[in-house]
């Protein structure tokens, strides 16, 4: 069954159904078969859209250019200082100028509070590329990744190991719900999620078949499951914490004994960047700091038979040209 999404936005996997995520993995998986074939619908012809990026990133711009050019249309991004959101020019006002412009807009940034801003004023689909509560686009992205490895979603055994209150542990749950997963968040007590998140999520986990497990022990965590997913240990903008983190962390770093654990076929996935040796300026100045030269996932889970992790960089562009198409396309 075909969902029309046309003009809305893309915010947060709250606002969708279960049917109509699973229309856009769909239409994603649809769309990855057509690159693949080298045909192109270029289904966004004319159309311009605009990039806002607070925060830089290598997968979420190239995934935005690629789709958007693949599709027919120009994309035009915007760092930090190429405009004065917030700065000299409000977030509405912003927002007012680029919607007479522009057919659709992404933003990456910090505050949700500002793609909320944005999709307030536009007047025409604002999407969610990062912020510091959702990172919808990428869960996209995962759990087309787990249905290529899986077959399904529905039941699937999934770990969320470290931070578990950043912004991807809040969209792998509100999915995970969503979808029907058995869904575990194995973390510190004092980095679980936001209890009324949490609430929602089992609320939507009852009516899916789903389920949502909080825990700060490892080995109940992971037993058997389909699927471990980590991430960095700090994200952006949060450096002053990384003494702390790496030692509360440090227990929940995924590596070879914890795949054990899991089942024989799991599946693992990072969003990446990950900090798995010390080839990275930040991986070398924190081993020089604290001794700790493999973070979040060890070198031999992220090169191992396991990890498919740049499978899954790469759905990222085809997930997210099918939220354009499935948004503004003709």
């Amino acid at each position: 069954m075909a969902y029309n999404l046309k003009g809305r936005h893309f915010l947060k996997l709250l606002d969708f159904t279960a049917e109509e995520i699973q229309f856009l993995l769909d239409l994603s998986a649809d769309l990855k078969k057509l690159k693949y074939a080298g045909i192109r619908p270029r289904n966004m012809e004319g159309k311009n859209v605009a990039l806002i990026f607070e925060k830089p990133s290598t997968r979420t711009r190239c995934a935005f250019v690629v789709a958007a050019v693949d599709e027919g249309a120009h994309p035009e991004y915007l760092g930090k200082n190429d405009i004065q959101l917030g700065k000299k020019e409000s977030v509405a006002d912003t927002a007012r100028v680029l919607g007479r412009m522009f057919d659709g807009i992404e933003f990456r940034g910090f505050k949700h509070e500002t793609v909320e801003e944005l999709a307030k004023h536009a007047g025409v689909p604002v999407w969610n590329g990062l912020t510091d509560q959702f990172h919808p686009t990428q869960i996209l992205a995962d759990f087309l990744t787990i249905i290529e490895q899986k077959g399904r979603l529905k039941g699937i055994k999934f770990a969320y190991c470290g931070d578990g209150r950043n912004n991807m542990a809040n969209s792998l749950m509100i999915g995970s719900a969503k979808m029907g997963l058995d869904f575990r968040i194995v973390a510190p007590a004092g980095l679980f999620p936001d209890k009324e998140l949490v609430r929602q999520a089992e609320e939507m986990a009852a009516e899916s078949g789903g389920s949502i497990t909080l825990t700060e022990d490892v080995s109940k965590g992971v037993k058997d499951v389909d699927v471990i997913y980590t991430d960095v240990w700090v994200s952006m903008g949060e450096e002053e914490q990384f003494a702390h983190r790496v030692d509360m962390l440090k227990p929940y770093q995924v590596n070879s004994d914890m795949l054990k654990m899991a089942a024989p076929d799991v599946t693992f996935l990072h969003c990446l960047p990950a900090f798995h040796n010390r080839e990275t300026e930040v991986g070398e100045d924190v081993y020089q700091k604290y001794g700790v030269g493999e973070m979040e996932v060890t070198e031999e889970v992220f090169e191992g038979p396991h990890s498919k992790v740049f499978d899954q960089a790469e759905n990222r562009m085809h997930t997210i040209k099918a939220v354009m198409v499935a948004t503004i396309g003709k």
